[in-house]
């Protein structure tokens, strides 16, 4: 199942995120995501795993699991890399071992100081906050980016973590349309109306934190998860799914990509069985009744300031 983007080529409607994923796990998760028959893997700069991916996607192509041209590989450009965007996707594609991308995001709407270390607090003043480089706009970096489809580096271009605005502006600057947004969005946090801007402007929605995060943004941020919610576990219980898999159902049937993140074997299998299923429209419009409005990576936490706004 998969999702035709705005240039023609076509991206699995689910896919496994690596983020905060061990070095150590990287390769057998992606071995065996293949052979359960996850054909899209989503990476960045900013993970610090991008070898290990490239390890992995290697000994898959030599051992003839997969052809190249069967997989969807997306990294990602990172805060500080915004006035080295040649150099970042050279470098990602070397750690990935790769000819090319199918996809490469600006991972956010902001530049930070170069320091040549891809790291949260890389980007940090001398006072802890979010040290925005101002001297950047997205514009210059949205053309650097578009370069990178001139020069066959990635087939397709994308943006991350834009708001409606910021999307809009990308439109109207852009000489190669953006073909994916890429935002967080699960049952508690819907964004209805970006979502819906951007399907009408012919940009797929990738939602990263399909699962609001689970225990582990809990940890980091102190938030709550959705699929803890009475209405997801009924909805569960009906279908005689698990909650994970109703959230992932649940936005594949708003068109869509979803990108859980899992190590352990059997939660790989369980959100690939998304696609054997289906939500009713009742089901559906209960689940958006459960929206809060609640973004639970909260970069305050970290940088000092909340660059979402």
């Amino acid at each position: 199942m998969a999702i035709k983007l705005n240039n023609g080529f076509k991206m699995p409607i689910i896919g496994l995120g690596v983020w905060r994923m061990e070095k150590n796990d990287v390769k057998d998760v992606i071995l065996n995501a293949i052979k359960i028959g996850y054909r899209y893997f989503d990476c960045a700069a900013y993970y610090q795993n991008e070898a290990e991916v490239g390890e992995a996607l290697a000994e898959a192509f030599q051992t003839g699991l997969v052809k190249r041209e069967d997989l969807f590989i997306t990294t990602k450009l990172w805060n500080s890399e915004h006035g080295h965007v040649l150099e970042s996707c050279k470098d990602s594609l070397k750690k990935l071992r790769l000819d090319y991308l199918d996809l490469y995001l600006v991972h956010l709407p902001l530049a930070t100081k170069h320091t040549g270390v891809i790291t949260f607090a890389s980007v940090l003043d001398e006072d802890g906050v979010l040290d925005i480089d101002t001297t950047i706009s997205l514009e210059t970096t949205w053309h650097a980016v578009e370069d990178l489809v001139y020069a066959g580096l990635s087939r397709s271009i994308g943006i991350s973590n834009y708001n409606i605005f910021q999307t809009r502006d990308c439109l109207a600057y852009s000489k190669v349309k953006p073909a994916v947004n890429q935002i967080e969005i699960h049952p508690y946090f819907q964004r209805d109306s970006l979502v819906k801007f951007c399907q009408k402007h012919g940009i797929c929605v990738t939602a990263h934190t399909p699962l609001g995060g689970a225990a582990t943004n809990t940890e980091l941020f102190g938030t709550v998860c959705c699929l803890d919610d009475p209405i997801i576990k009924g909805v569960a219980e009906k279908h005689k799914k698990t909650a994970a898999q109703i959230a992932l159902r649940w936005g594949i049937q708003r068109n869509t990509v979803v990108i859980p993140k899992s190590s352990k074997l059997d939660r790989l299998k369980e959100n690939f069985q998304a696609l054997d299923f289906e939500l009713t429209e009742e089901d559906m419009e209960e689940i958006k009744s459960m929206d809060r409005k609640y973004r639970t990576i909260q970069t305050e936490k970290f940088w000092g300031i909340d660059v979402y706004g």
